[in-house]
């Protein structure tokens, strides 16, 4: 019995849903919040003119937080805006973009991020309006689930705040024996927050009634006031059936304005109709509009609109003063009210009933199906076209009624899935098929404000950080980016409104897409080394994707993990470390964020090697002041870059420039340890501008402050660490610097205190950046404190932070509310098998805050068994912490009686999840591992060095993990700034090479997987890899405009031709034009030296003729012997059902020589019957799945002749081979397994899979010996089927039997058979394995690898105890959601023999005592499952 399992590689990134609501603040908060503090106020008078005049020009409202959802990943996002005024002293850091409202750019930063146990199917934000009120976010889960979410300040994160379910036996009757329904729940919320209604099974209308706010007059009542500034809550539900109303088929609802109680509007259609009847029967859809009286639970009707086009889908609600609804048609759309209703045709096709007025038609012919719609001011409405054209309709209104409607084209932008306005200046348009946009817009701007710009490059101006607008292909911004206005003159009427309304657009931001990944192939990147082995090897190869659609279609090329680019490399043996620092002489005191390193310090075992960074790295280890007969510890600036100070185990050197000023001896200093025999020496050393911390060999502590008059430094024990008994096990130094340290506003007395630590550099009046400094010290017990430097008092404290928690809090804030049960569950804990936990140390601290107004600092522990524990600091004023605790001492600190007042009471850290695979026992004397960069490329982050290094990129103050694998284990890492390595960094690997190398610049790496996106202006079908040249053939299909005439006389038979001719001759009708695909198949390559993808040749299909696949095949040729590549192309005619379906092979050769014309040349081309699907090489001869028959041919080098044949069901969407065997799926008949014998020639049938599945992609699961067929059905489940024709069950082997299913929750469009590398963990383990690599069609990459069984019984046992130990959110389980979805069709269930790593991988979020008590409770260890993560994660790292 062979096992698998299941695991995301790269999250969904095609985004369904989006909204925007105050989540994480009212709106009240956000005017305080979005405008920056003034950089200067503290600095005297002129500060408060500075900061009047920060605040005049803008005219940005508050901005709400934007909710998006990629289908089961739940993102809540802020925006932040940059304003051009305050951006004057920050220098180069702003963007160069357009002002636009007096902001400069606007970015979004990601607040929380959740992956769910289930697709959201809807979403909507439940508001109020009030200005002290929070938002919730309600999400709607198949069948009928709900989850009330609001963001709650203790743990900086989303809390459930209702459930609501109507599924189970006592509900049944909801779905009236219907057991498949096309759609989720669909939910939209009342604009005044009263309540929200669910469409639920079709017809059944939830509505669910929100608590209200306690009313009292009080307004000083503490509880009352705590009530109100909380989220919008639901109360209770209740449910409508919508058949009671006589409606049979509802295609939209949504609430009203301007009515005192909630007003439903249903559009729902009386009687259907279809495409054939629309003559006799085309107005069947009609308005009805409800009154919601929740205390009644009636709902009696208050007015109606019939004769409503077949085509309305959509309805919007006019935002008042205007109020009503607008239906949108394909053809046209029509506003409504209880008084007055008005129209407007889109296009010709628009019929209007007998007897009504005279509908005005607009100037241009446009089509509004599936159009997304926002609204951008009370009366201008947004739409997203389905060919990506944004269109402005304006409604106009003269106070009393509306007038008529008007229609404008404005740019072009993404195909968008979504829209939602932000605020009064931002909206998102959220895409599927391209990457989402932010886009600032402005209403009526004064042109003076506007640069001129009509080139893009403007916008996208290269900032230095994290926005990287130029990373997006230039057509994702084609017309957006240039600013200019768009005129709402109507040439006829004057309008009565503004006759002069503009709006401007800027594109701000983008979240990148790389979905839906139709295909995608394996092949070499442009670095790869071809001399690398095992696991370094895979980081040769990248994945190159068809994603996108139409104009927005891209080609992908995704890696896993980083190969940086090489400069140069050196070979040094025995490295410890290495660092590079400034210089600058006290003359240049100018802050120059572009300076170059000056020295580049190289420490060996014995003895430093230090080199000078200018135009070429030269050894100056001679001619310097540097102690180099000593191995370095640390080394680093002081005193603003003017000095250079460098540590070693016995002393440590200032040097300026290459001259020594200062020089300390440990030793001499130290009075009271001089009586044991060994001077004392250092073993780690932090430093943070003028202190350095270090930590002694014996575990001590010293301090070295600088002083900046004299740059001199002096030594200080700490006299709080002389007297405690407990060992440090690490520490660290944390400088918060900035124009208001973000630590400084978490203590208790923050509005009392004005700048304790006075640090700043005396000559630097230019920016006003106060830090302060503080000491973060981990015990060997398992405690963190953190300290303020000098004065080492104790600001903050955690009892167990090596267990890592999910929120660290001050323990002394919390002392009065011990008994609510926060933190105390050791107290109630059985004493577990503990000699595991208490091995277990911190041997590494870091803590730092990246650049970015608003961002929070970061706090990292390095345990030694190699877990990485990540921490975000953020703010939280609890109620309780008003109570003043009673100062009585616990053990530890003797001056605990004044410490209460100026604690860090309000900072609190959140555990975040950071999925590193290292493993490995680090002890406590190694070297540190964790480098902090804050220019790499234009990225910040860290590097984790070690057994397997790792990147960790902030990114929108989130983290984006890339491992490196390329050189094994690195010891040590620095960055490198000079002239010849712009923003590049070094790293020492353990083989003993020192490598300068710089990141890849045509990557981005704010992606789960670095990504290079090469736009094609078509939509991309079918990739294949050319191994021999390294090229990539791929179809393309790009839509092409022609008139309607020309596409009918072609379409038709000649006889057919002539009465077509005298139908369209009427005059306007020749005016219509019909958007066709034309297909072509491009071979495209990546330039070598560039980085650059070029396409080399071009096929072009004939007109009509759709290639359907590509692949590159080895063909024996029957002549000569030999065996040749060759390029085979399947195609198929569309020509309508009137027209026998034909298709065509074609057969390429790739030219060898590098001059010749051609690429390749055609030698082989053949219609065939019904369309060629698929085609495949096997045993040297090929197999074309041409309509519903496969052929076997041989190829004799000019001609394909046929030597067998199997009749398949009905069409063939995926053929796979391995050695004899053929698999092949249908596309409604499931899958059948074939073999092909020689001797009698023929293709036959061992075994079929019985029931009916849709199938969207198969291959082979290959285990050792043990062969599996995986299969992908439309229903997004995955199932493994295995051939066992001794069992009984299997009817002498003509039926498959099924080995386990799993519904993975999107649809997996491609598998990838790829070689599992060997792990370390079991050394006879079969080598002969192979993964496969799917890709989804939400953008989503992932794998179902074999296990061996042991390791899957141990695994299955702890899946099963996390669904019940872990709190999953918005309360969904994790079994119902993998559970195999039949959607009505009967299925007999199969075994579940598949492990869900997505559900695995709670584990390691888990605090310690728990991941223990649960591995005792399966009977393991928490070790041995850790390693099991770590074998499946390095054997299935295959990029």
């Amino acid at each position: 019995m062979s096992y698998a399992a299941y695991k995301m590689m790269h999250w969904p990134t095609g985004i369904d849903h989006c909204a925007a609501g105050f989540i994480t603040h009212s709106p009240a908060d956000a005017a305080a919040f979005s405008s920056p503090a003034p950089a200067a106020a503290a600095s005297g008078p002129d500060g408060d003119i500075d900061s009047a005049a920060a605040r005049a020009p803008r005219r940005v409202g508050p901005t709400p937080n934007l909710v998006v959802s990629a289908a089961n990943v739940l993102e809540v996002y802020a925006v932040r805006a940059d304003d051009a005024t305050g951006a004057v002293d920050v220098g180069n850091s702003s963007s160069t973009g357009a002002i636009l409202d007096g902001i400069s750019g606007a970015r979004l930063e990601l607040v929380c991020h959740y992956r769910l146990h289930g697709n959201i199917e809807s979403m909507a934000v439940l508001s109020d309006g009030t200005e002290n009120r929070r938002d919730s976010i309600a999400v709607t889960f198949k069948d009928a689930k709900i989850a009330c979410m609001e963001f709650d300040d203790s743990i900086n994160g989303l809390r459930t705040s209702s459930m609501h379910c109507f599924e189970g036996p006592e509900w049944f009757h909801l779905k009236r024996g219907r057991e498949s329904f096309a759609w989720g729940p669909i939910i939209k919320a009342d604009p005044q927050g009263r309540c929200g209604a669910v469409l639920v099974y079709g017809l059944q209308m939830i509505i669910l009634k929100a608590a209200q706010v306690g009313q009292s007059l009080v307004g000083e009542d503490e509880p009352t006031r705590v009530l109100s500034s909380t989220a919008v809550r639901i109360e209770s539900s209740y449910v409508i059936d919508l058949r009671d109303l006589e409606m049979n088929h509802i295609k939209d609802f949504t609430f009203v304005h301007g009515y005192i109680e909630p007003v439903l509007v249903i559009l729902h259609e009386r009687e259907p109709t279809w495409a054939g009847r629309i003559s006799s029967k085309s107005q069947t859809c009609m308005l009805s509009a409800f009154s919601i009286s929740m205390g009644l639970k009636q709902h009696p009707m208050i007015w109606s609109a019939a004769k409503l086009p077949h085509d309305a889908y959509q309805l919007l609600a006019v935002p008042p003063p205007i109020s009503g609804i607008l239906v949108i048609c394909a053809n046209s759309i029509h506003y409504h009210s209880q008084s007055t209703s008005c129209s407007l045709a889109l296009n010709s096709f628009s019929l209007q009933p007998d007897g009504s007025p005279e509908i005005l038609k607009t100037s241009f012919h446009v089509e509004l199906d599936v159009a997304k719609a926002t609204w951008l001011s009370h009366d201008i409405v947004m739409f997203s076209s389905k060919n990506g054209e944004i269109l402005l309709l304006t409604v106009v209104y003269d106070g009393r009624a509306v007038q008529r409607l008007d229609l404008m084209k404005s740019k072009a932008s993404v195909l968008s899935s979504g829209a939602t306005t932000l605020g009064s200046s931002f909206f998102f348009l959220g895409s599927r098929l391209a990457d989402s946009l932010l886009v600032q817009f402005s209403c009526g701007m004064p042109t003076s404000v506007l640069p001129d710009l009509d080139e893009s490059a403007d916008i996208e101006g290269d900032l230095p950080f994290s926005k990287r607008l130029k990373r997006i292909p230039s057509d994702v911004l084609q017309d957006v980016t240039s600013v200019e206005e768009l005129s709402f003159h109507n040439k006829t009427v004057p309008n009565i409104v503004d006759s002069a309304q503009k709006i401007s657009f800027v594109v701000r931001d983008a979240l990148i897409n790389v979905g839906p990944l139709k295909d995608f192939a394996y092949g070499l990147r442009t670095n790869s080394d071809p001399n690398a082995a095992s696991i370094a090897k895979q980081s040769n190869y990248e994945l190159v994707c068809c994603s996108g659609h139409g104009k927005n279609g891209t080609l992908s090329a995704l890696q896993q993990s980083i190969r940086p680019d090489l400069i140069t490399e050196v070979e040094l043996p025995s490295c410890t470390g290495i660092w590079t620092v400034y210089y600058k002489s006290s003359r240049g005191n100018t802050a120059d964020n572009n300076e170059y390193h000056a020295y580049l310090i190289i420490s060996l075992e014995s003895r430093t090697m230090v080199l000078q960074t200018g135009d070429d790295l030269g050894e100056v280890t001679e001619t310097v002041d540097y102690n180099v007969q000593a191995s370095t510890i640390a080394a680093g600036n002081l005193f603003g870059r003017r000095r250079v100070i460098q540590v070693y185990a016995k002393g440590a050197r200032v040097l300026d420039g290459s001259f020594m000023t200062q020089e300390l001896n440990f030793s001499m200093h130290t009075s009271e340890s001089s009586l044991s025999s060994e001077p004392l020496a250092a073993a780690s050393a932090s430093i943070a501008d003028p202190y350095v911390l270090l930590k002694m060999g014996d575990g001590s502590i010293r301090l070295l402050i600088g002083d900046h008059s004299t740059c001199t430094i002096s030594i200080n024990a700490p006299a709080i660490f002389a007297s405690s008994s407990e060992r440090i096990s690490s520490c660290t130094l944390y400088c918060d610097r900035g124009p208001e340290p973000w630590l400084r506003k978490t203590r208790t007395d923050a509005w009392i205190s004005t700048g304790i630590g006075e640090a700043t550099d005396v000559n630097d009046n230019s920016s006003h950046d106060l830090s302060d400094i503080y000491c973060i010290i981990c015990y060997e017990s398992g405690k963190l404190e953190i300290f303020e430097v000098p004065s080492f008092k104790c600001v903050f404290s955690v009892d167990n932070f090596v267990s890592g928690p999910a929120i660290l809090f001050d323990a002394f804030s919390h002392i009065s509310t011990k008994g609510s049960g926060i933190g105390d569950r050791d107290a109630t804990k059985v004493s577990v098998k503990k000699e595991e936990a208490t091995n277990i140390k911190i041997v590494e601290l870091a803590m730092h805050r990246w650049s970015g107004q608003f961002s929070r600092p970061f706090l990292f522990g390095l345990l030694n068994d190699g877990t990485l524990l990540c921490y975000h600091a953020y703010y939280y004023e609890s109620s309780e912490s008003n109570v003043q605790c009673a100062p009585f001492s616990p053990h530890g600190s003797p001056d605990i009686g004044n410490a209460t007042d100026s604690r860090l009471r309000n900072l609190r850290f959140r555990r975040v999840s950071i999925d590193i695979s290292s493993r490995d026992d680090i002890s406590c004397l190694v070297r540190p591992r964790i480098t902090i960069f804050n220019n790499v490329g234009g990225y910040e982050g860290l590097f984790l060095g070690g057994p397997r290094p790792t990147w960790v990129f902030v990114c929108r103050q989130r983290f984006r993990v890339h491992p490196q694998l390329c050189d094994g284990p690195i010891v040590a890492f620095t960055v490198l700034h000079n002239v010849n390595c712009c923003r590049g960094l070094i790293y020492v690997t353990s083989q003993g090479f020192l490598k300068i190398c710089q990141l890849p610049s045509a990557y981005n790496y704010d992606n789960y997987w670095p990504v290079q996106k090469v736009p094609l202006h078509g939509t991309p079908h079918q990739v294949t890899y050319y191994a021999e040249q390294s090229l990539y053939p791929l179809i393309v299909s790009v839509p092409q405009v022609r008139p309607l005439n020309q596409v009918l006389s072609s379409m038709a038979d000649q006889e057919l031709g002539l009465h077509i001719e005298n139908d369209v001759t009427s005059g306007d009708d020749l005016q219509k034009v019909y958007t066709v695909d034309e297909f072509e198949v491009r071979i495209m390559e990546l330039g070598k030296p560039s980085g650059h993808w070029e396409t080399r040749f071009t096929i072009p299909m004939q007109s009509f003729e759709n290639a359907l696949t590509v692949r590159i095949v080895t063909l024996q040729n029957t002549s000569t012997k030999e065996n040749e590549t060759l390029m085979a192309i399947g195609t198929a005619y569309v020509q309508g059902e009137d027209v026998a379906a034909r298709g065509r092979v074609l057969l390429f050769s790739f030219s060898k020589s590098e001059n010749s014309q051609n690429l390749v040349t055609e030698v082989y081309s053949k219609e065939s019957k019904g369309a060629v699907s698929a085609v495949a090489s096997l045993q040297g001869y090929l197999l074309i799945a041409s309509g519903p028959k496969i052929t076997l041919n041989k190829w004799t080098g000019s001609e394909l002749t046929a030597v067998a044949f199997y009749d398949a069901p009905l069409h063939v969407v995926s053929l796979n081979i391995v050695k004899n065997f053929v698999l092949f799926g249908d596309i409604h008949k499931s899958i059948y397994f074939l073999s092909w014998k020689e001797q009698g020639s023929q293709l036959s049938l061992l075994a079929k899979d019985f029931g009916s599945l849709d199938c969207f992609a198969t291959e082979f699961l290959i285990d050792g010996s043990t062969l599996s067929l995986v299969v992908s059905d439309s229903d997004k489940n995955v199932q493994i089927f295995y051939y066992a024709p001794k069992m009984v069950e299997s009817w002498k082997g003509q039926k498959l039997l099924s080995r386990a299913e799993f519904h993975v929750g999107a649809h997996v469009s491609k598998f990838l058979r790829l070689q599992m590398l060997p792990t370390q963990g079991l050394a006879s383990e079969k080598t002969n394995r192979f993964a496969l690599v799917f890709g989804t069609l939400d953008g989503g990459i992932g794998c179902i690898a074999p296990v061996d069984e042991l390791t899957f019984r141990r695994l299955q046992s702890l899946q099963r105890k996390l669904v019940d130990a872990v709190p999953h959110v918005c309360g969904l389980n994790p079994r119902s959601f993998r559970h195999f979805k039949s959607n009505g069709k009967a299925h007999r269930p199969g075994p579940d023999n598949i492990i869900d790593f997505e559900l695995l991988s709670h584990y390691e979020m888990l605090s310690l005592e728990e991941q223990l008590e649960i591995a005792q409770q399966i009977g393991t260890t928490r070790s041995q499952i850790l390693s099991n993560f770590s074998d499946f994660s390095l054997g299935t790292s295959f990029l």
